[in-house]
Formats: structure tokens, sequence, C-alpha cells
């Protein structure tokens, strides 16, 4: 069974850090596209970050030279280093799987980041 476990969000002041990790069971990690989402209050979720097995990375421009994904395929962990953080990221945070094979892409119950000002 599919499991994605997110930790590490929380409250942070507007110009700080938080490191996300994303464990990872019962998927073929080491050839899966790993991704995070994030969905705020009556907004429509939104991706943050990809890393392809090949570790090629894509980022929005909201986030780039901010955020950067990285992936620990012998750890099954995928992670998401945010810094200059502003109030804008302030959300829930999800953690994907997509197998690049094809099938279901799975998610994970996410964790909420919230940046004051």
């Amino acid at each position: 069974q599919a499991r994605l476990v997110e930790s590490g969000g929380g409250l942070v002041q507007a110009g700080g850090s938080l490191r996300l990790s994303c464990v990872a069971s019962g998927i073929a990690f080491s050839i899966s596209t790993m991704g995070w989402y994030r969905q705020a209050p009556g907004e429509r979720r939104e991706l943050v970050a990809t890393i392809t097995t090949t570790r090629t990375t894509n980022y929005p421009d909201s986030v780039k030279g901010r955020f950067t994904i990285s992936r620990d395929n012998a750890e099954n962990t995928v992670y998401l280093q945010m810094n200059s953080l502003i109030p804008g990221d302030t959300a829930v945070y999800y953690c994907s799987a997509k197998n690049e094979l094809g099938g279901l892409t799975y998610w994970g119950q996410g964790t909420q980041v919230t940046v004051s000002s």
C-alpha cells in the first residue's frame, strides 16, 4: 500500500527557512517523479517543485531561487528546502509520487506551513 508521510512544517517568521521531508513506502520510489504541491485556503492546489528520476527539477517562478527539491533514493525520501519564506508561502504542503512508467499519482496527507509577517 502506497504511503507518503510529510513532516517539517510549522510556524516561521518571514525571511526564515524550513525543510520539509516526505518518506515514501509501498511505491517504486527510484522510478517515480516526486513532487511538492501546496494549497492555501480557498485556493487551488499548485505546483511547488518536482524532481525526476534523473534529478531534473522544475519550479514555478514564485519559488524559483528560494526553494530547492532533492531526493535520497536510499532513504525513499524527498526534501524541500525553503528559504526566504514570505507570508504568501503559507499553505498546506503535499508530497506527491508518480511512477514514470505510468499509473496513479499518490499524495501525502500534507503538512502546514505558516509564515508570519
